[in-house]
């Protein structure tokens, strides 16, 4: 049995001034189910972020810890934040081994920040990660540009498809919302 952990669709979307970020509640451990409703969506910065993470949980959080120092070492300045926290990844020794994504979302930004020193802003403001995260976006984008959804309704039924597709992902969907 193959023990590499699979698991995640996040994806966030900012609409019609809302901000909204989801997740699915799947984990799996090689070819198994192990939990079906895992929270992997936080806020923070007193509510003004929202943050998704894909990846291994205790290395996800520790990330999601190092960016909320950031933005307040930064004064709320959440692109140089995240800048800062892709280079710290990419040179910290301790940093460099941790296996995850984060997909953050604003009022007004959508980024994905990697390991690899990546800081994403994507055109359409729209972000996914993890494993059913392309079948999310091509969801997302369809509904953003030929519905009349929220961002939240965007989340929500992005992730529903993912579902339907992927094996690692599930239809147990959290999402978390900040308004303009």
């Amino acid at each position: 049995m193959e023990n590499k952990i699979r698991s995640t669709t996040i994806i966030g979307v900012i609409h019609k001034g809302q901000a909204a970020i989801g997740g699915d509640g799947q984990v799996t451990l090689g070819n198994t189910v192990v939990k079906h409703n895992a929270f992997k969506i936080r806020k923070i910065a007193k509510g003004k972020v929202l943050c998704g993470f894909a990846g291994a949980s205790a290395d996800a959080f520790t990330l999601v810890e190092r960016f909320e120092e950031k933005i307040e070492q930064y004064r709320g300045n959440v692109t140089r934040a995240a800048v800062e926290l892709a280079k710290d990844w990419r040179t910290d020794r301790y940093l460099r081994k941790l296996e995850a994504m984060l997909a953050i979302v604003t009022d007004e930004q959508a980024l994905i920040i990697s390991g690899n020193g990546d800081v994403i802003e994507p055109d359409d403001k729209i972000v996914a990660i993890g494993s059913g995260g392309m079948y999310a976006l091509a969801a997302a984008r369809m509904l953003k540009k030929y519905s009349s959804l929220s961002a939240k309704e965007i989340c929500e039924e992005a992730l529903k498809t993912a579902s339907e597709i992927c094996i690692y992902t599930n239809n147990n969907i959290n999402v978390e919302v900040i308004e303009k």
